[in-house]
């Protein structure tokens, strides 16, 4: 009986592996994976008030301290900024999910997730996409902060949804380059470091906040060709009016070679840390 008993347990083991891996079953177990991430948002209060207030202190504190000084008026520099305020807030944002990912480790999560039959990838997939609901919800709130002060995107409502959904994109490239610091740097705080020393060049060396016409000939060229400055261009030309097809195009054309770059690093940084 104990025989039976022994070989029916591993015949149940061994029935809750999948014999073959594929992309559906990595995309369905990356999904179970997303809805943990979510749930930690309502489970931590404070990390959804920094959602609330870090957008309403960024689009403040630019609007009204450099407004008069970049435009000569204030609002016409608020419609100017808030595609890139929203672009940068994003951006930034990614970087919690190598920080995330890195104290996941460092509590041995990822060492319960590989006794599961599930795809390797598939907590990457599922810490990312559970993140980019919080990015939704900082793109909602940048808005609401622009709403108040007056912000009227002339593009409508579809403008505006199109220009949400780009930058999303795009955090989701990103996501792949945070996790494969997430994976290679030793600690969390690590990440941080190493991470804004990537994102400040990103964000501020493009058009979210000047135009590269204002800046020196060879900071110029950099801002040019900066994937951030076709981000805040087809993001501004979507909200408030203009020829998108141009720079949506190169924002598409970024995030996917972003992605064929560091979705294969990442996947590689986590079996080979996990």
């Amino acid at each position: 009986m104990s025989t039976a008993t022994t070989e029916g347990a591993g015949a149940r083991t061994r029935a809750q592996v999948p014999e073959r891996i594929t992309p559906l079953t990595t995309i369905g177990n990356g999904l179970q994976l997303a809805r943990r991430s979510v749930l930690k948002i309502k489970a931590n209060p404070a990390e959804v008030l920094g959602l609330v207030l870090q957008p309403f202190m960024f689009v403040v504190l630019f609007v009204f301290v450099f407004g008069e000084a970049m435009m000569g008026d204030w609002r016409a520099y608020r419609d100017f900024l808030m595609p890139g305020v929203i672009a940068q807030s994003v951006v930034f944002a990614t970087l919690g999910t190598g920080f995330s990912l890195s104290e996941d480790v460092e509590k041995g999560v990822f060492d319960r997730f590989r006794s599961l039959p599930i795809a390797r990838s598939a907590p990457l997939i599922g810490a990312i996409l559970g993140d980019l609901v919080r990015y939704a919800i900082t793109v909602v709130m940048v808005l609401l902060v622009g709403l108040l002060i007056g912000f009227r995107p002339e593009g409508g409502a579809v403008g505006v949804i199109g220009a949400g959904l780009l930058v999303l994109v795009f955090a989701f490239a990103l996501c792949w380059m945070s996790a494969f610091v997430g994976m290679i740097a030793r600690t969390p705080m690590s990440v941080q470091a190493f991470g804004m020393i990537l994102m400040f060049p990103l964000t501020f060396a493009s058009s979210a906040f000047v135009s590269p016409d204002d800046m020196p000939g060879w900071l110029r060229a950099v801002a040019a060709n900066n994937p951030v400055t076709h981000l805040v261009d087809s993001m501004r030309a979507l909200m408030l009016g203009g020829d998108a097809a141009s720079p949506v195009a190169w924002t598409l054309v970024w995030a996917a070679v972003i992605t064929a770059v560091f979705f294969p690093l990442a996947v590689w940084a986590y079996r080979r840390r996990t």
